[in-house]
């Protein structure tokens, strides 16, 4: 089950969400597709939600690092 979300400003990322107990962070993106990254430090997660363009860093700072699971 994928952590609590929250809606983020982005034309690319929908809402995002993390657990910081099983360090997972979950991302839906604007065309309604969620997926699940285990294994992300709580930073990322920070630097993400305080990123001016989420699209960008989850291209540049999240998929190419950490493993993709589909909802």
């Amino acid at each position: 089950m994928p952590p609590e979300m929250e809606a983020v400003e982005s034309s690319a990322v929908e809402a995002i969400g993390y657990d910081p107990v099983e360090r997972v962070l979950a991302i839906r993106f604007t065309g309604g597709a969620t997926y699940l990254y285990p294994d992300v430090p709580q930073p990322i997660f920070d630097q993400l939600r305080n990123a001016d363009s989420k699209g960008r860093f989850v291209n540049g700072s999240i998929k190419p690092h950490f493993r993709a699971i589909a909802l």
